[in-house]
């Protein structure tokens, strides 16, 4: 607790926590012990405690200021992964907070229309939670008709039962499914927009282009890379993006990234944000590309928030997401029984059956981490052999709980409305179609690339990927691309950064010729 103190020594307002519930339960108490000692770091927390039930029956702590609530509250002691996410809250109630978005960003979320009550589902062990819950909690914090109660899914069970919470995060607004997994506080504005409208001044933005030497579509690696190269060559430069880092962000340990020989996902995210910060790289994350016009001498980059980008030089870095199986029933159980982490999901079937979809080394791992708490694991491979490292195979012969099913294909996700009760697989040499009976489906069948906007300007593979040559060049003149959304092959933290400054150097050295 002493670091806290140092941390809240400059708090400029009174905050009071406000807990809630049935006296007698021993999880109020736990709760009093932790918020009370959590407040005795600084004179400008204050503890307040109400024997009022709640609605899950678990204890909660809210977070007021000025007499007036705040929107955040939080189901369960918030301890684990979840004790940052109520460092950030007290820091952003006051003002303080690092990750508080952009002015444009908080128009944006002021202008959403309410009221929303926003139920966030939250594992403690969730790694990718927090992102998630902090996200909704500024959303909450910058517009007084949203709330968003965080959901500890361990203690208000009853909760997780009539949700049919088979995965987290996930997001309930005003009783409908507003989103599951990891998602950017764009992403989330972007939903909230969506489903709910906003006020009549919310899309007043200036839509003149903003004009750059170069401006990168996408934050991760590849895009990182290019920004840096190009600013270090003198240009000025833009990132636009959902958020810095992409899917490095989500990856706990990273251990081959050459000369570092461990980090995680979070700490390479927040060491590329300052390496585009001390080029003075402009950066607009939290936002997404929705329209692109790249050809002719100016490139035109439109962004959810409505802003416009130009410049002579473009780059794009967008990555790629979870490839989807596209059958019957996936989108119905997303998040009530369809999964893809099985660090953050894995813990809500222990003891039951399960599937797992891919033969490669995030399948042989995710079923690996299942066969340890689960009764049974399915494992279903599309092709006849398993493409694992066969180290990885090896490990996974080692459990007596696992099937492995080669070449077959998974035609249908089943379920009783509630959540998944089984899936359909056709075997690919005989036809024939099996149910089996489980609780659960983890995809882990790789990577799509987030191409679609550029799709009719560039010329993409089978797979989606935006063709380029050796040097990063695309067809179209001052248009380059770097990294996963790419053909170039193996997808890695390190590839993907020498694309990015290799596309870089590209466009420096055809300026230079022009």
């Amino acid at each position: 607790m002493a670091q806290l103190r140092t941390i809240f020594a400059a708090l400029p307002a009174d905050l009071t926590l406000l807990i809630q519930g049935n006296p007698d339960d021993p999880q109020r108490k736990e709760m009093e012990e932790f918020i009370t000692d959590f407040a005795s770091t600084s004179d400008r927390l204050r503890v307040t405690v109400e024997d009022t039930p709640t609605e899950s029956g678990a204890p909660t702590v809210a977070i007021w200021r000025d007499e007036v609530p705040t929107g955040v509250t939080f189901v369960g002691v918030p301890g684990g992964h979840e004790f940052t996410s109520l460092i950030m809250a007290v820091l952003n109630a006051v003002g303080m907070g690092k990750n508080l978005p952009d002015e444009r960003t908080q128009d944006r979320i002021r202008a959403i229309s309410g009221p929303v009550e926003v139920l966030s589902f939250v594992s403690l062990t969730c790694s990718i939670c927090p992102d998630v819950v902090q996200a909704m909690n500024v959303i909450a914090l910058l517009n007084p008709s949203i709330s968003n109660k965080v959901i500890d899914g361990g203690v208000a069970q009853q909760m997780v039962a009539d949700y049919g919470i088979g995965g987290v995060p996930t997001l309930y607004a005003n009783g409908e499914l507003l989103n599951v997994g990891q998602a950017t506080i764009g992403e989330l504005i972007s939903k909230l927009e969506e489903k709910f409208g906003v006020t009549q001044t919310a899309g007043e933005v200036d839509s003149t282009p903003m004009g750059f030497d170069a401006i990168i579509a996408g934050g991760g690696p590849a895009g990182v890379a290019s920004a840096v190269y190009l600013a270090r060559k003198g240009m000025k430069v833009a990132v636009i993006a959902g958020r810095i880092g992409g899917q490095v962000k989500d990856t706990n340990e990273i251990e081959n990234v050459i000369s570092v020989p461990l980090t995680t996902g979070p700490t390479l995210a927040d060491d590329l944000r300052r390496h585009l910060e001390a080029n003075n790289v402009q950066i607009f994350d939290n936002r997404q590309i929705v329209e692109a016009s790249l050809k002719g001498d100016s490139k035109q980059l439109t962004a959810d928030s409505g802003e416009v980008f130009e410049a002579p030089v473009a780059v794009i870095a967008t990555g790629a997401g979870w490839r989807r199986l596209g059958v019957p029933g996936e989108a119905d159980y997303l998040g009530r029984g369809v999964a893809f982490c099985t660090h953050c999901d894995g813990p809500f079937y222990a003891g039951r059956r399960v599937a797992v979809v891919g033969g490669g080394n995030s399948g042989v791992e995710a079923a690996i981490d299942l066969a340890g708490i689960c009764e049974h694991v399915d494992l279903f491979e599309f092709l006849d052999t398993l493409k694992a490292d066969e180290v990885l195979q090896q490990k996974l012969a080692g459990f007596n709980n696992v099937d492995i099913h080669l070449g077959s294909a998974l035609t249908e996700v089943k379920g009783d409305g509630k959540g998944v009760t089984g899936v359909v697989v056709r075997d690919r040499q005989t036809d024939k179609e099996t149910e089996y009976p489980v609780a659960g489906v983890f995809v882990q069948i790789g990577l799509l690339p987030n191409s679609g906007v550029f799709k009719e300007q560039l010329d993409c593979n089978a797979h989606g990927e935006i063709i380029t040559d050796r040097a990063g060049r695309t067809k179209l003149k001052g248009v380059y691309a770097a990294g996963d959304v790419t053909d170039v092959p193996y997808k890695q933290i390190v590839i993907a950064m020498g694309e990015g400054a290799k596309a870089a150097l590209s466009a420096f050295e055809d300026m230079l010729r022009s």
